[in-house]
């Protein structure tokens, strides 16, 4: 089951990225600078993806920082649960 599972996994995650499609959304003002730098023969447009990439990664990081403060804060530690150790017959 485990195995299925774990194939199911990875063919959803195949076709997902077999399906991915290069977006060509831009600001218009963000399309012109690049358009315009492109034809001078400057290079900035490598600046402009990258800055792209990192304000896309902040969110995702500040959520992962949040989570793992969270879960660390919020973690049992040396919880007894004092259940019993005769078995339960519920026939």
């Amino acid at each position: 089951m485990k195995s299925l599972r774990i194939f199911i996994f990875f063919a959803v995650f195949a076709i997902t990225i077999s399906g991915a499609v290069p977006a060509l959304a831009q600001c218009s003002v963000c399309s012109t600078n690049v358009e315009t730098n492109a034809k001078t023969g400057h290079h900035t447009t490598g600046g402009l993806n990258n800055g792209i990439m990192y304000l896309l990664a902040a969110p995702y990081i500040a959520v992962a920082a949040v989570g793992f403060l969270w879960y660390k804060k919020y973690r049992r530690k040396n919880v007894n649960l004092n259940m019993r150790t005769t078995r339960i017959h519920l026939n």
